[in-house]
């Protein structure tokens, strides 16, 4: 199969169904993958990153402020898009498992791509796309100063393992390929990904690469202020242009 068609046939999840409550007064209002940074909400700026690679079918989680969510974005059509909805509404935001397991019957391909929506970054999702042999693949980045001591250690074989100084730890980005399979079994109810990754490392087949481009979590009114000042906002608007407005 060609690079381009699997792009076209490969589902991307974004989770944006959290409240979001270290934005503040920031989210009092407005949901979280709303919030401007520079021209675009956050949300935004993936949508049109991934329609600039060839990517057609997303799926968007949303729980807190839903409605402004699917009002906003409507059914992706603006930006070159087909976007879905996995709707928590009814049962408050889901976690992590319990979202992606919600939004299963949604996802079109057997691997998935996911992507949290409170991170800024230009990573190339494309190359997920040569890892479907794999259950789960991270893509881990340097440590941040707000998360100095990291979340996992990487193999030079490409197993994620549990961080173990004195090696080098890395920070889990928010942005992994997953095949469905791996969730079948996880109820939908709120679930954190910590186990499903657990069971995982365990067996040893948790696999994961390093990004060392850019890659910036959005966590907190500080964090968005640091971004807007210190990185140009590029977007893909050229390549939508209904989104020059």
């Amino acid at each position: 199969m060609s690079k381009t068609r699997q792009v076209n046939q490969t589902t991307v999840l974004i989770l944006a169904a959290g409240r979001g409550a270290r934005m503040r007064e920031l989210t009092q209002h407005t949901p979280k993958p709303l919030i401007k940074l520079g021209q675009h909400s956050l949300i935004e700026h993936h949508l049109m990153r991934l329609a600039a690679l060839g990517f057609k079918d997303i799926v968007i989680n949303i729980a807190y402020l839903a409605e402004q969510i699917s009002a906003a974005l409507g059914d992706g059509s603006r930006y070159g898009l087909r976007i879905r909805y996995s709707d928590e509404s009814s049962t408050g935001a889901l976690e992590t498992a319990g979202g992606i397991a919600n939004a299963l019957p949604l996802l079109k391909s057997d691997h998935f791509i996911v992507i949290n929506s409170d991170i800024y970054t230009d990573f190339d999702y494309r190359q997920l796309l040569d890892v479907t042999d794999h259950h789960a693949h991270l893509v881990l980045v340097p440590n941040p100063a707000h998360n100095p001591l990291g979340d996992f250690g990487l193999t030079q074989q490409g197993i994620v393992v549990r961080k173990k100084s004195p090696e080098p730890t890395y920070t889990f980005s928010g942005i992994a390929r997953y095949a469905k399979l791996l969730f079948s079994d996880v109820p939908v109810k709120k679930q954190p990904l910590s186990p499903v990754f657990d069971t995982l490392i365990q067996q040893g087949t948790l696999h994961g690469c390093l990004y060392n481009g850019l890659w910036q979590d959005v966590g907190t009114p500080e964090r968005l202020k640091e971004i807007e000042q210190e990185q140009p906002l590029t977007t893909e608007s050229e390549n939508n242009p209904a989104l020059d407005v």
